[in-house]
């Protein structure tokens, strides 16, 4: 039975949520993920209360991977730190408190010893959890950026006009004064990634009108747009749309209503258009599969489709078609060989010793009138 150990770097009796993890982190979360995570928080502060994947799963009707690909998500986030046991099952889930974790994705999570008072042990009756690409989604390439500028620093980008005037409108969108992180964030934006002030504008206006107003958030659009090699505010426009119409389509092919995509949905998005190289017509062909056969949107399920055609070279609609055509006519054929070999079995079958002797037949009226004379 595998052991799944809590930590945790304080000994709270109660269960507390920081204002970060409100403002940030859970605007652009999953409503799933969250719960589980508040859920984990909860059982990380009571003595009395046990978890494991398999028990989670039950509490809210979910499956065990479900479970496992919050946990993930919160790992990718640097919130949680997964500790695996040597069959790569989830031994231990130690918490990283998110006030100390960089809004950069250079984060990278130090774990501390936990003293026996801090550590949660609790029983594991789930499956063993194997890292693979659809439990736990691919992301960009980590982008190289400084996190930390100092007072100098600061004070010479200060000087600027543009940075003066660029600091005016963040606020303004903001709708509330900058702190220190947020400047760092966006002259991390403008000297690390080098997008223009204009472009940066743009990027606030683009994710505050899609409801997105967490500079968490809209630091990954920079390095996807920086990544993409967006340097005017005109490349960014015409990536925002293909992008919006391609999102709308997919929510739509998957019968998704009433949220957004989350950050790891939006990945899988990017794999299947960049890496892939697929358009429009074959994803969402893939979410019309995936709906037909297990009747619910799932990003797992249609990345195994997507990445199965990669595997065999389909580009385009025409050849899935084909390869269609191609996996019934197998199927017809194997069906028919089955069906020749099993009379010709039943032809050849050997006599036993049940049906090794000639069958006979009886007139049933004749007798019974043989037997009514001799009874005579």
């Amino acid at each position: 039975m595998t052991q799944i150990t809590l930590h945790k770097d304080n000994d709270n009796s109660t269960t507390t949520i920081s204002n970060r993890f409100i403002d940030e982190y859970m605007i652009d979360a999953n409503g799933e993920f969250v719960k589980i995570y508040l859920y984990l928080l909860r059982c990380m502060n009571s003595p009395d209360c046990s978890f494991s994947i398999s028990r989670a799963a039950d509490k809210f009707d979910h499956t065990e991977k479900d479970i496992q690909r919050a946990l993930k998500y919160w790992e990718k986030m640097n919130l949680l730190k997964l500790e695996y046991a040597q069959d790569n099952s989830i031994a231990g889930i130690y918490f990283l408190e998110s006030s100390d974790v960089p809004e950069t994705d250079d984060a990278v999570p130090l774990k501390k010893a936990a003293s026996p008072q801090e550590t949660h042990t609790v029983s594991s009756l789930e499956e063993t959890a194997q890292t693979s690409v659809h439990s736990n989604p691919p992301s960009f390439p980590e982008q190289k950026r400084k996190t930390v500028y100092t007072a100098n620093e600061l004070k010479a980008f200060r000087e600027k006009e543009e940075i003066q005037e660029l600091m005016f409108i963040a606020e303004s969108y903001l709708a509330r004064p900058l702190t220190p992180t947020d400047i760092q964030t966006l002259l991390s934006w403008y000297d690390d990634l080098a997008l223009s002030t204009d472009l940066i504008v743009y990027l606030m206006e683009y994710c505050i009108a899609g409801g997105h107003s967490s500079l968490h958030y809209m630091d990954k659009v920079a390095i996807n747009w920086k990544q993409e090699q967006i340097h005017t505010v005109e490349q960014a426009k015409r990536s925002s749309q293909t992008h919006s119409q391609l999102h709308y389509a997919i929510l739509k092919a998957l019968g998704i209503q009433g949220r957004n995509l989350v950050p790891a949905e939006f990945t899988y998005i990017e794999k299947w258009n960049k890496e892939y190289g697929f358009g429009q017509d074959m994803i969402t062909e893939a979410c019309n599969r995936t709906i037909l056969s297990i009747h619910q949107p799932n990003f797992d399920y249609v990345d195994r489709i997507l990445t199965n055609w990669k595997r065999q070279n389909l580009h385009n609609l025409s050849d899935v078609r084909k390869a269609d055509e191609a996996f019934h006519a197998s199927k017809s054929a194997k069906h028919v060989r089955t069906a020749t070999f099993k009379n010709s079995t039943a032809k050849s079958a050997t006599p036993n010793r049940f049906n090794s002797f000639p069958q006979r037949s009886y007139n049933m009226d004749q007798l019974e009138a043989e037997l009514l004379n001799t009874a005579r």
